[in-house]
């Protein structure tokens, strides 16, 4: 039995953590008559690195890869897309649609494990277990006054799955919870009893404000100087989405200067945050892009992913076809 016998499809792997945790999902595509073809280069490829790999691919499993419309339209050999998460702004859909590429996501995988982080931030945050942490590690014992969630406004900004999952969650601390989307799920917010508000008045009146949007779906900054002066000295900020959704610089002011309270960040602009002005803030709690790292996460995402390229190779449906 020869090569092109055993291999009936190549794919190229982009994103770095498919197959990290569970080395079975790479041999379940082999063994489904796959030639993978391992990350390369350590991080995600860039356009003119896909320029060259990509044409003589029938799929590539991605990350955060550079799939331009040039890199696209230089691979007639690929069928399919399939990203591995859920955020689809380095991929150019316009472009995979008129060469007929099918692109697939797997946005059930890691909602519950990104919910679970914005929790434990918005935790870590009201009742100041970092510095405690810190303090005591020193030697120190010295009583730090935190706040109560119970009774206190959760403010989700994006309705969508982890919106919701972070909303039950939060429901469950004795949150009341309010919400600003442009498509709201009413059934939802009816059953679960969520107040649907503008981003004004959910800005003004929430305690906690957590973010929950899609970068593709923002053609601006989400959260600038003008938002964040709209929001309570007291409130917290939340960020598991995206970190282009928030100005950086004018939120670490609004942290130096006390003008909000605290803020909680899993995204960032650049990644890693070399630099930046909130490395050195103490009402900061960092954490490096870990919101779907998880085991069960990956596990689910890993086995989505394979699933979607498998279909799409055999010419059928994926589960989670996005175009």
């Amino acid at each position: 039995m020869n090569e092109q016998t055993l291999h009936r499809w190549r794919v190229l792997i982009g994103s770095r953590s498919f197959g990290q945790a569970f080395p079975e999902h790479l041999t379940a595509l082999a063994a489904a008559g796959c030639q993978v073809i391992p990350n390369g280069v350590g991080r995600a490829y860039r356009e003119q690195e896909l320029m060259e790999l990509l044409p003589s691919m029938d799929a590539i499993i991605t990350g955060t890869d550079e799939l331009t419309a040039a890199v696209i339209a230089a691979s007639p050999r690929l069928k399919t897309i399939v990203k591995h998460g859920v955020g689809l702004e380095t991929i150019d859909l316009d472009a995979a649609r008129s060469h007929g590429v099918i692109v697939s996501a797997t946005p059930a995988s890691i909602h519950d494990s990104v919910a679970d982080l914005t929790l434990a931030l918005i935790l870590a945050l009201a009742r100041k277990i970092v510095p405690a942490h810190l303090e005591m590690r020193v030697g120190g014992w010295k009583p730090f006054f935190g706040i109560e969630l119970m009774d206190k406004t959760l403010g989700l900004v994006g309705l969508g799955r982890i919106g919701k999952a972070v909303c039950m969650r939060a429901q469950g601390f004795g949150m009341a919870v309010i919400a600003a989307d442009p498509y709201p799920d009413l059934a939802f917010a009816e059953v679960h009893h969520v107040r649907i508000v503008s981003l004004d008045e959910l800005l003004a009146t929430a305690d906690v404000v957590s973010l929950h949007v899609p970068a593709e779906m923002v053609k601006r900054t989400l959260i600038g100087e003008t938002e964040l002066a709209r929001m309570k000295p007291s409130a917290l900020l939340i960020n598991t989405a995206r970190g282009q959704l928030v100005d950086e610089e004018a939120l670490a002011e609004a942290l130096r200067n006390g003008r909000i309270a605290g803020a909680g960040l899993d995204v960032f602009v650049h990644e890693p945050p070399i630099g930046s002005p909130l490395l050195t803030l103490d009402n900061v709690v960092l954490t490096p892009h870990i919101g779907g790292r998880t085991l069960d996460g990956q596990r689910r995402m890993g086995e989505m992913a394979i699933e979607n390229c498998l279909r799409a190779l055999r010419g059928e449906e994926p589960l989670y076809r996005v175009a």
